[in-house]
């Protein structure tokens, strides 16, 4: 179903609770690496190259997300931003939003995890994405649907990329996308502790291996 066929709503969809709900998820993702181990070995080159593609994700994704919020940041839900990044996916920042995800399942050194969590995070996003669109569609109208017509949802296209001459953004939400982008840079260490607990006994063996 296309955007422009959803009903119009007048409240913008709960970015608060969209926040929550995904570090929520975070977090029991972060413990179910308790009860998992990958199956390449620390040390070995499939887990090495496993871990160096998912901190160059990890860092694809806090790169784009800030990229992003210099177009949209202090106007999210206020004017219709169409340019940049926002001119090759009408979702950029959940699209590396849920790169990062993927990164952190390869950080992990598991296929599997990454495969599960870049899913998850894709359904999560294209329901708040389906939600925004609702009120987008109710306060622009015409000039939405005409933007969602020629603009991929989430995939971004960059043969469709246009940009402005000059471009204003916000100090305020640049700095608060740094510091959420710290929460995926973050996972590495934790992973790695993981696994140094688990290498020396100080951690419970796992019960379930992932590939």
């Amino acid at each position: 179903m296309s955007y422009a066929s959803l009903k119009p709503v007048t409240e913008a969809f709960a970015q608060r609770k969209r926040l929550i709900f995904v570090r929520a998820a975070a977090v029991l993702a972060v413990l179910l690496l308790f009860l998992t181990k990958p199956a390449l070995s620390e040390g070995s080159n499939g887990h090495e190259t496993l871990e160096f593609l998912g901190f160059c994700l990890v860092l694809a994704c806090v790169a784009g997300r800030l990229w992003s919020i210099l177009y949209v940041g202090g106007k999210k839900n206020e004017e219709l931003v169409s340019t940049g990044p926002f001119s090759i996916s009408q979702n950029p920042l959940y699209f590396f939003s849920t790169v990062g995800a993927v990164g952190i399942g390869l950080l992990y050194g598991s296929l599997v995890a990454a495969v599960a969590l870049g899913v998850v995070s894709f359904l999560i996003f294209r329901f708040t994405a389906r939600k925004e669109a609702e009120y987008l569609l109710g306060k622009f109208g015409p000039a939405y649907a005409a933007y969602i017509k020629a603009t991929p949802r989430f995939w971004p296209n960059p043969l469709l990329y246009r940009d402005d001459d000059q471009l204003q953004f916000s100090p305020r939400a640049l700095k608060r996308t740094f510091f959420d982008g710290l929460y995926f840079l973050a996972i590495f260490p934790v992973i790695e502790l993981i696994e140094y607990f688990r290498h020396t006994g100080l951690l419970f063996p796992a019960f379930i291996t992932l590939y």
